[in-house]
């Protein structure tokens, strides 16, 4: 193979391996897009839940938890329902590791025995005896969060309770001190806590409390209904695949090109210059010369 072909398959090689990497960007960049497309939705649906759950009005925890063992379903996050029942203050626990606004705190655990999970329906008491973790509120940790903090007692006796329904969160395997939990996991807080009973798979955070504490906690913040930049994100991939995609494919012809205009010596043929028209006076002179040249012949 001649020096000239050596050059020619080169530069054609260069071109291909730009296409395919060309092509590499473009499927990543895409999928990539597709990825945050698909967060923007499940974001956007979570969102829909949020407010839809927010405008309803309080119902019986019965009508919205037939079956306390049952996860609560996605659908009912954040519905309000009222419970009537018993605070076992001396079951609270205190979950680790949940800021509020960014400020250390401790949130406050307080297992709810149930006496009628449906005070607003006339007749027998239902799910009597089963218990209800509520997310009371939170305390600050103090300096270093290592000394004892002053958690205000839940109100005595029966009470009817107003909550946010959420479904409970996973067993957390991280260690935490006596009397302190890593997640709301119901089963894992009455075991911290020392309390007996069956647990509902969900819990609730408090909305309010009748009659109410005699001091109250810090209130719960709602969820954040922020969409964030899932969108934009999918947006600004799906440009970089097609830009990408571009600027390959404009460098590969250009290789290909280069390839193609190899001369026969080896090296690049001079790129040919166009033809410059003639001006006015360039046309006069030649006019001249060949009216000379034929006065001269015999």
């Amino acid at each position: 193979m001649s020096d000239r072909q050596h050059l020619r398959a080169a530069a054609r090689r260069r071109a291909l391996g730009l296409l395919v990497a060309g092509l590499v960007v473009a499927v990543t960049c895409t999928f990539l897009g597709r990825w945050q497309w698909h967060r923007h939705v499940a974001r956007d649906a979570a969102i829909a839940v949020v407010e839809a759950s927010y405008a309803a009005a309080p119902v019986d925890l019965a009508d919205v938890v037939a079956d306390p063992d049952a996860r609560l379903p996605d659908a009912d996050a954040w519905r309000s329902a009222q419970v009537r029942g018993r605070y076992l203050a001396d079951a609270s626990v205190l979950l680790r590791n949940r800021p509020v606004d960014g400020t250390p705190a401790y949130h406050v655990l307080v297992p709810l025995l149930v006496v009628d999970a449906a005070p607003g329906t006339y007749g027998a008491p239902v799910a009597a005896g089963r218990v209800l973790v509520v997310d009371r509120g939170w305390v600050p940790t103090g300096q270093d969060g290592s000394a004892d903090v002053d958690v205000p007692a839940p109100p005595p006796g029966d009470v009817t309770v107003t909550v946010r329904l959420r479904p409970g969160e996973t067993t957390s395997v991280r260690d935490a001190p006596a009397g302190q939990v890593q997640a709301i996991a119901p089963a894992q807080v009455l075991a911290a806590g020392g309390a007996d009973g069956e647990p509902y798979a969900a819990y609730g955070a408090l909305l309010r409390e009748e009659p109410a504490a005699d001091e109250p906690l810090g209130v719960l913040a709602a969820p954040s209904t922020d969409p964030g930049s899932h969108l934009s994100y999918a947006f600004q991939w799906w440009v970089f695949a097609l830009g990408g995609l571009v600027a390959f494919t404009v460098s590969a012809r250009r290789e290909w090109a280069s390839g193609a205009a190899v001369g026969g010596d080896g090296e690049p043929a001079p790129p040919s210059r166009p033809r410059r028209a003639r001006g006015r006076d360039e046309i006069d002179e030649d006019a001249e010369i060949d009216a000379q040249v034929a006065g001269a012949r015999p």
